[in-house]
């Protein structure tokens, strides 16, 4: 619970603060601090609106019962498996980000200067990138508190760490090896969206959308003795919820929730390998 929160925020606040932080540093370095207040005014309206789309999540989702809930909930795993998968995938391209961020800026503010309007163009930058950030945090928190449940300690210090490892980036002369820390990462979120795809069909077999075939393929989860009380090693339990959490661990997994759950771990990682090996070819050529 606490270290797949943890790896959400950390992730989702690194990409919004790398982006502020080019922004930030390039305007300095050029000499336009007129223009910071504009990033200020694109952090707020991101963040507002980010809680606004919380807020939103919340209401919607608490107005599903039964077979409803258990379809919404499925649902919205699959889609956060989407989402986590394609920003994985994403970072994965991305060796030169500074430099690509820092070619819109200058974009942006080439126009500004032209006609002040054009200033909009840095506003909506900051805003939508803070945005998308912002709701995509809680499309991925509403599928973990369906699957493992999710951690206010965790995501907090995701916060911290993101922002601390963005200001270290560009005050340090960017000596942080990000490409590092995103692959890092990334290996641990293939695992927790592989694990949402697995409680997504198990969501929606329980609603009855899609078959069963083999209801349990195994059954591992120790029995429990006494009600609310789980053992360490049951799904519920302390050690079980934690593999829950971070691998999609399952003590009575159903067929189709293992076939989808390494067929997504094979595709993505065929996938990561040829990223990865087009990246080493760029860097040789």
């Amino acid at each position: 619970m606490v270290f797949s929160s943890f790896l959400i925020t950390s992730r989702e606040t690194l990409e919004a603060a790398l982006v502020v932080g080019v922004v930030m540093a390039y305007l300095t370095k050029t000499n336009n601090n007129q223009y910071k207040k504009t990033v200020y005014y694109g952090i707020v309206f991101g963040v507002i609106l980010s809680i606004l789309a919380a807020v939103a999540f919340t209401l919607l989702s608490g107005g599903f019962e039964g077979r409803a809930e258990e379809i919404f909930e499925g649902f919205t795993m699959l889609f956060a498996a989407v989402l986590l998968t394609t920003m994985i995938l994403w970072m994965m391209k991305q060796r030169n980000i500074a430099k690509t961020i820092e070619n819109k800026v200058a974009s942006h503010i080439a126009k500004a200067e032209y006609n002040s309007t054009y200033a909009i163009g840095l506003f909506a930058l900051i805003m939508v990138a803070v945005l998308r950030e912002g709701v995509e945090t809680v499309i991925f928190f509403g599928a973990l508190n369906y699957s493992s449940g999710i951690s206010f300690f965790g995501a907090t210090l995701g916060i911290i760490t993101a922002i601390g490892i963005g200001y270290l980036f560009f005050v340090g002369s960017r000596k942080i090896n990000l490409r590092k820390f995103f692959t890092i990462s990334s290996i641990f979120l293939i695992l927790i969206s592989a694990g949402l795809v697995a409680h997504g069909i198990h969501e929606l077999q329980e609603a009855a959308l899609i078959p069963t075939l083999v209801e349990h393929v195994w059954d591992i989860n120790p029995a429990v003795t006494r009600e609310g009380v789980y053992p360490l090693l049951h799904e519920n339990g302390l050690i079980g919820s934690f593999l829950k959490g971070l691998f999609g661990y399952n003590g009575n997994p159903s067929l189709l929730e293992l076939l989808f759950y390494f067929a997504y771990l094979g595709i993505i990682f065929y996938i990561y390998r040829r990223i990865d090996k087009s990246s080493e070819i760029a860097v040789k050529s």
